[in-house]
């Protein structure tokens, strides 16, 4: 008999393995919403923090150590993201942050690494991806005055060139208790987040740092870890803030 590991790879056992919790939940979450008639996943419970959120779009958020130089608006795909060009205070580097935070209870994470994608496309004539992995970094959140925990950020890193510039790009779904490039993992946790009559707000947060063409894009991951860590600390301080 073939050996079921050499039809099932690793990225689809971990997807695999995601689904079956997922069902899980689903049953320990819907039968007592079925049996006392009320849909918990029909009707979510609100996001406290939806005001928050929304102001992102018209003011982008501070990180530490960064100036906003200009900011506003941008249509990527057919939602509107908060665009920031933020100066280094110490240097004269310059970055690129794309957020699309979530609008409505209801809101979902979608297609917005595609969205971002054709945007660039279309911004700057061409968007060609290469050297492409997955990059994790973490940050300390304090838990008490005596313990701090690890929130996790697993985001997807890539050099992407144009016919004008080239960049290194992170990209990740920012949550309260972590960030995962994969709208499955932001599910499973707003899903956790329901069972305990609460919820898992979003933002998509997208960087662009200027590279030397066709460079390579590891030299810039301390400075893209920085950024990643600056702006999921500024978020869950703030609009991703769990509030009792």
């Amino acid at each position: 008999m073939v050996p079921l590991s050499k039809f099932i790879n690793y990225k689809h056992l971990t997807t695999l393995v995601v689904l079956l919790l997922f069902l899980l939940l689903l049953t320990v979450g819907a039968v007592p919403g079925y049996l006392s008639g009320h849909w918990q996943w029909k009707q979510p419970p609100p996001i406290a923090t939806l005001k928050e959120l929304r102001e992102i779009r018209n003011r982008g958020i501070n990180l530490p150590g960064w100036q906003t130089t200009e900011q506003g608006e941008q249509i990527v795909g057919q939602h509107k993201w908060s665009l920031q060009i933020l100066k280094q205070e110490s240097s004269q580097k310059q970055v690129l942050l794309l957020l699309l935070p979530q609008l409505t209870s209801k809101n979902q994470p979608e297609v917005e690494w595609t969205d971002v994608s054709s945007w660039g496309k279309l911004r700057w004539g061409k968007w060609e991806i290469a050297q492409s992995r997955s990059a994790e970094f973490a940050i300390n959140q304090s838990v008490n005055a005596k313990e701090n925990s690890k929130i996790q950020v697993e985001a997807q890193f890539f050099r992407a060139s144009t016919q004008q510039q080239t960049f290194a790009v992170l990209q990740w779904y920012a949550f309260p208790n972590g960030g995962n490039s994969s709208p499955v993992r932001w599910f499973l946790a707003d899903q956790l987040a329901q069972l305990h009559k609460s919820r898992a707000p979003w933002v998509a947060v997208s960087i662009l740092i200027p590279m030397e063409p066709l460079g390579d894009v590891e030299t810039t991951w301390p400075l893209a870890k920085s950024i990643g860590e600056a702006v999921q600390s500024t978020l869950i301080a703030g609009p991703l803030k769990i509030t009792s």
